[in-house]
């Protein structure tokens, strides 16, 4: 899969990082112009070249997701947080607590992004590697499985951190390494897979459910909060995921479908589950 390779550092201080999304800053600033092949949207990045990734193909547990900051259950969301960290290479990192990096060991880390795009949010959406790159910046490489499981994304499936969560930009043969990574990462029991309830069910009685109880695909977290602060039951929450439209395919079934409800039970009033493990859907790209 040909991705755009641009060398640079990660510089955290005074950002608010989590288990999917850090700061990066390019030696050449002028390469964010050639993500895309300089067409369709732009990164969003400053002066010297400081720009927001979101990792591709992994949605990590929310530690301050929308205007009121909800957080999912933080021992999972932080340990995602710290492991993306250290894999890149900071030893110590201090927080506020607001999320807010205040100091890190070292200041700096070198690395590298791989990338196709950006997303709505001008976040480039990206494989985040540490250490050397395996090729010249600015440039597009061939982004092999050998290559994947260089990068955070991948290492973040393997130790069970982070949810798989895949768009079609994505190449087949990379989408199914990570599918492969976050199965054997479930039926080895690591990170958040013991206590995920996305596929068993999750009793839901308000809002500290989903902040401090229940584990479950971020996805659907979000979906969730977003229609608890319309104060309504939960009954009505397939009807609400069919207005929201999310567009996705089931890989197992060739299915394309329009709305999470198509993939989602609400039983009792209470309890919510999705129908299929996150790995079997292929979301289209916004």
């Amino acid at each position: 899969m040909p991705m755009l390779l641009i060398k640079g550092f990660y510089d955290i201080k005074g950002s608010q990082p989590d288990g999917d999304t850090v700061h990066f800053t390019a030696d050449d600033p002028s390469e964010w112009g050639l993500v895309g092949g300089g067409l369709g949207r732009a990164v969003e990045h400053s002066a010297v070249g400081r720009a927001k990734l979101r990792l591709d193909a992994i949605d990590a547990l929310e530690t301050h997701y929308g205007a009121h900051r909800v957080h999912q259950p933080l021992r999972f969301a932080h340990a995602a947080r710290d492991e993306l960290l250290r894999r890149l290479g900071f030893t110590d990192v201090q927080h506020r607590p607001d999320e807010t990096v205040t100091d890190t060991t070292p200041d700096t880390v070198p690395g590298f992004v791989l990338t196709r795009g950006a997303d709505v949010h001008g976040r480039c959406i990206a494989l985040a590697g540490h250490g050397e790159p395996p090729g010249t910046s600015g440039r597009e490489i061939d982004v092999d499985v050998p290559v994947l499981r260089t990068t955070v994304n991948h290492h973040l499936l393997t130790t069970g951190l982070a949810y798989p969560t895949f768009y079609r930009s994505l190449f087949t043969s990379l989408r199914a390494e990570m599918a492969t990574a976050a199965r054997e990462a479930r039926d080895a029991g690591r990170g958040l897979w013991p206590s995920d309830v996305t596929t068993t069910g999750a009793k839901i009685t308000g809002l500290a459910s989903l902040t401090d109880d229940v584990v479950i695909l971020s996805k659907l977290f979000r979906r969730l909060v977003d229609y608890l602060n319309l104060g309504m039951p939960l009954t009505c929450f397939p009807a609400f995921l069919a207005g929201v439209g999310d567009r996705f395919s089931i890989l197992s079934t060739g299915e394309r479908c329009v709305g999470l409800h198509r993939v989602m039970e609400a039983v009792d009033g209470q309890t919510v589950r999705m129908t299929h493990d996150p790995e079997d859907l292929l979301f289209e790209d916004a």
